[in-house]
């Protein structure tokens, strides 16, 4: 689990020369939703890689509120309070996936990593 987490830092500090942080979140975002829909997809293959992917998707929106809730930040409250709110739903949810796993349960995080990453990406 640790390693996964290396790779993203590793993956974002490379990006962070070639990418906006904007492009780099929304790429992270979507890297983290492909792998629950791999699992989604071939659930009998891929169960195993679960935890981990679960994993690698709470650091993300980790970095993700950590990023929001900087005193530096710009964005206006009512967004925030909107990423946060979002936040805890993907948290709790994520929760409840771990403690009864199932590929039904991951499309709404799948949904939701794509949906703030074309967000992002202005689209």
């Amino acid at each position: 689990m640790q390693s996964g987490f290396n790779a993203y830092a590793a993956a974002a500090r490379t990006a962070q020369h070639t990418a906006s942080p904007r492009e780099l979140e929304a790429s992270l975002l979507l890297k983290a939703g492909t792998r629950l829909q791999a699992i989604m997809d071939d659930w009998a293959g891929r169960a195993p890689e679960l935890d981990e992917a679960l994993a690698y998707n709470r650091k993300l929106w980790t970095l993700l509120v950590s990023a929001v809730i900087a005193e530096d930040n710009p964005l206006p409250v009512a967004i925030k309070r909107n990423i946060l709110s979002l936040a805890n739903f993907i948290f709790n949810h994520t929760f409840r996936v771990a403690a009864d796993p199932g590929p039904q349960s991951l499309g709404v995080l799948v949904q939701i990593n794509r949906d703030i990453a074309a967000g992002l990406r202005g689209r």
